[in-house]
């Protein structure tokens, strides 16, 4: 099936998805949505956060994709399981295939996960870490100014190293060896992250696991795409253009990048 795949976040960090997507789905094309005009999501009420999930996924719809990524943390963990009622289109979250991949890394069952204030404050990582391993500690902590610097590019100033440090002393003291990246944001700050973490703490960036995720829901399906791609640029929409979108985008997808379309009333 030739349709492309759709995918959605609040903002910028849902590229680091489509980069994954691109590399695991070669032939396949993606339409993303970034809503930026109202990130971020993880300071927002559960229904508005329910509302603005199936907004996003009603416009993905009139684009024709065969499937959904949720690339929103914050979505993932308060708005899927209303989402999928709602709808028959295959649709994967960002959250299980990252409770997964950390669950299968820690070594001393001590897991430590950041996001935004609803992510945390929702508990889905928790119970779904849980699930699979009821000995596991988990240490939980929202990090909510993480996203206005990945947002504004606010990657390496002395700053940002300083909130870095004030949000994961916590996970330092627990002396947990995985770490949970539980919002698509984050991967863009990993490098200060991995610094004052140590080496011995592994990142968890659910991006690579739900790509793969993707994949297998599509060839069970029978519905990944049986055209060679070539040369073809990913179609890119946001609710609010930004000169920092652009040139965080450029740096994520690189030569695949191309121009923002800005869609209005969503």
């Amino acid at each position: 099936m030739n349709k492309p795949i759709g995918v959605f976040d609040s903002g910028v960090g849902g590229l680091t998805v489509v980069r994954e997507l691109s590399k695991k789905l070669p032939n396949e094309r993606i339409i993303y949505f970034g809503d930026t005009a109202r990130v971020p999501y993880g300071i927002k009420s559960k229904s508005t956060i329910i509302r603005f999930s199936l907004e996003n996924i009603l416009f993905l719809l009139k684009q024709n994709v065969k499937m959904i990524v949720v690339a929103c943390n914050t979505s993932s963990s308060i708005a899927l399981p209303i989402i999928k009622r709602h709808f028959s289109i295959p649709i994967v979250g960002v959250l299980v295939p990252g409770v997964k991949e950390a669950v299968f890394s820690t070594k001393n069952k001590r897991i430590g996960v950041i996001g935004t204030k609803a992510t945390i404050g929702s508990g889905a990582y928790q119970k779904e870490i849980k699930k699979l391993d009821s000995q596991i500690k988990v240490f939980a902590h929202s990090c909510p100014l993480f996203v206005p610097l990945a947002e504004e590019d606010w990657l390496n100033e002395e700053s940002t190293k300083d909130i870095v440090k004030k949000y994961l002393s916590y996970f330092k003291k627990a002396g947990i060896d995985t770490l949970i990246l539980g919002c698509t944001h984050y991967p863009l700050l990993k490098s200060v992250i991995h610094k004052f973490m140590g080496k011995r703490v592994r990142l968890i960036d659910s991006s690579e696991q739900v790509a793969l995720e993707t994949k297998h829901i599509l060839a069970r399906a029978g519905m990944l795409s049986n055209k060679r791609r070539k040369n073809f640029k990913d179609t890119i929409y946001v609710s609010d253009e930004s000169d920092s979108f652009k040139e965080i985008a450029k740096r994520i997808l690189g030569s695949k990048f191309k121009n923002i379309i800005k869609k209005n009333n969503v």
